[in-house]
């Protein structure tokens, strides 16, 4: 298995820049793994595939500003995390620039590069802290080429986002609307989204690709639920990730930690049954996540059927729920 068994070609149009008018008025295409067929259904239309003793799973992190530029503009800053507000880890552009002991300006704080990681990160020290509200805005997708705008700070929000500490969105949760979450059963764990969900894979061997770490935490009475579906529906890769990584080695117990886990092909999952996902970047971890969970060439046929049909990709796209 190769990296470049995950390409394929999308003309730029079909990338969503911005969301739709209804949350949930995206396409949803319904992949049947055991059958091998491919459905084009509506998003509004997922509680015809519910099942009884199902159980959805929901990544409910809450996105935070975590774009910063320095005064003079020339610096951009995407801050990954942080111990305290006064000590930042940030991927920085250019990163040329800043090495250790050169500082910059974020209105009145001044920050120093202190260190650079193993990843290539700046460990950043501030005399002050930043103030967010201020100069702080939200990381939106490159692909979606374009700057914050004002109806992002809601959209690109999951409507039951509570835990801050994320730098994206879990986007499959964005479909879903406030009426539509309390009519399926449910339940939620939090995984922070990193960049590196946008990492691409730069080597020929996926099995050398470094995933990133990325924090999450799994309630008592969550893992309860989990453990008595009959069919667990993951929202998202991300869920997923959780899930699987805490399943590894049976029933699920409550938790918090970091997890780096790379699932791809061939892969045997022992917690999720469905998968609710929105289309991915080409090469990418998360579509070589989603290609572990069904067939690899049933997959790419889909999302051939996904360019020729015209579906929306990414972030503010349409979605593929795979049974």
């Amino acid at each position: 298995m190769r990296t470049e068994d995950f390409d394929y070609d999308l003309p730029s149009e079909l990338v969503a820049s911005h969301p739709l008018a209804e949350r949930s008025a995206s396409r949803m295409m319904v992949v049947n793994r055991q059958e091998g067929t491919i459905e084009h259904c509506r998003f509004c239309d997922i509680r015809t595939f519910v099942q009884k003793n199902d159980l959805f799973v929901f990544n409910d992190t809450r996105v935070v500003p975590a774009r910063f530029f320095s005064n003079d503009k020339r610096i951009e800053l995407l801050r990954v995390d942080y111990a305290d507000p006064l000590h930042w880890r940030c991927l920085v552009r250019p990163g040329k620039r800043m090495k250790v002991g050169r500082s910059l300006e974020v209105g009145s704080s001044l920050g120093t590069v202190t260190g650079i990681d193993e990843l290539g990160y700046r460990l950043i020290t501030w005399d002050q802290p930043v103030d967010e509200n201020i100069h702080g805005e939200l990381a939106l997708p490159p692909y979606m080429e374009r700057g914050e705008e004002p109806s992002d700070s809601e959209r690109y929000q999951t409507v039951y986002a509570k835990q801050e500490g994320a730098v994206a969105a879990p986007t499959a949760g964005l479909h879903f609307t406030p009426d539509l979450v309390a009519s399926l059963p449910h339940a939620f764990l939090t995984l922070h989204v990193g960049p590196g969900t946008f990492r691409p894979v730069q080597v020929d061997d996926p099995s050398k690709h470094r995933m990133h770490e990325e924090a999450f935490e799994l309630g008592a009475a969550s893992a309860e639920q989990i453990n008595q579906a009959e069919r667990v529906i993951s929202v998202g890769t991300t869920v997923t990730r959780v899930l699987e990584h805490l399943g590894r080695n049976g029933p699920l117990l409550a938790g918090q930690g970091h997890t780096d886990i790379f699932i791809y092909p061939p892969y045997e999952f022992q917690i999720v049954d469905a998968l609710l996902t929105n289309f991915h970047l080409p090469k990418s971890t998360l579509l070589m996540l989603v290609s572990a969970f069904a067939n690899r060439a049933l997959i790419m046929e889909a999302y051939e059927q996904a360019v020729r049909e015209r579906y929306r990709f990414f972030s503010y796209g349409d979605c593929m729920l795979i049974l």
